[in-house]
């Protein structure tokens, strides 16, 4: 699955003059276009500041929920966020909603090897464990993230079957049909990164440093985030992240059953991206331990 076509063209002139008319005290610094991603463009400006913009329409709301809701969740957070200093209103020049925040430094961490995975593991378990209080009424709910197992059943039966020779089907679907008869959440709604994998988090010197790409946040179940323990720790880390995380016995099994759900989808993901191979971690990983 390639990624989708953009609904606009973003360079860096436009960039540019977006910011001389909504943040003129950036005006002047050099914009170089970094990343061009599934949703959004992301510019530097100059050393100290990034802009993010949606390429395309079904990304518009994603953002606006970003700008709307991360401001109250980042001082709760021991890492460091992409908190915009300055949310970009549509205009004639450029149609969507945009941000303007500081620039985060550091590698994603699927392109690095990290220096200690036991402490990454309890830097992540803090982060989430911060990050999953209950959410208010109004915040936003995802079709795709926080539901309950048993509403990606039909997505995962469809990945399998066009992964074919690619997996087992055969392990992955028993395995799948073990997992998501675990019980649903019976808590409140709590606050999800909602896209918790190791191309959105960054990482300086070897060492976690920052989770970025707050898109698909929303309410619901956490083990949707939990499901990171499968893509980036072994056994014993898990073990490490579940017991800091404080993470019960059934959300522990749904978080296995996010990553395997997660796992097919990043292995159907473009191969020009970092996607694929998360997704091979993470589905071995998921049935070595439950297959």
């Amino acid at each position: 699955m390639g990624t989708p076509a953009a609904d606009i063209d973003i360079d860096e002139a436009l960039v540019a003059t977006l910011v001389s008319e909504q943040a003129p005290e950036l005006a002047g610094q050099a914009v170089r276009i970094v990343a061009n991603g599934w949703d959004n463009v992301i510019a530097r400006i100059g050393n100290d500041w990034m802009a993010r913009l949606p390429r395309r329409q079904a990304a518009v709301e994603l953002i606006a929920n970003e700008l709307r809701w991360l401001p109250e969740l980042a001082p709760r957070l021991p890492l460091p966020v992409p908190v915009a200093t300055v949310a970009g209103v549509p205009s004639d020049r450029f149609p969507f909603p945009f941000a303007i925040g500081r620039w985060l430094p550091g590698l994603p961490v699927a392109e690095v090897d990290l220096a200690d995975l036991a402490a990454t593991a309890r830097t992540l378990a803090t982060f989430v464990r911060a990050m999953h209080v209950p959410a208010p009424a109004d915040a936003p709910t995802n079709p795709f993230r926080g539901v309950t197992l048993r509403q990606r059943a039909d997505a995962v039966g469809e990945r399998v079957e066009r992964l074919g020779s690619q997996i087992d089907g055969t392990r992955v679907r028993a395995t799948w049909g073990h997992l998501s008869a675990t019980p649903a959440w019976a808590g409140p709604p709590l606050w999800l990164h909602g896209d918790l994998h190791p191309s959105n988090m960054l990482a300086v010197d070897g060492r976690l440093s920052a989770v970025i790409d707050f898109g698909d946040m929303c309410a619901g179940d956490p083990a949707t985030d939990m499901a990171v323990a499968w893509m980036m720790f072994d056994l014993a880390e898990r073990a490490q992240f579940r017991d800091l995380a404080e993470v019960d016995d059934n959300t522990w099994a749904r978080a296995a059953g996010w990553a395997l759900n997660l796992s097919l989808a990043y292995l159907t993901a473009d191969d020009t991206t970092s996607m694929p191979a998360i997704g091979r971690t993470t589905l071995a990983a998921v049935l070595t331990e439950f297959s």
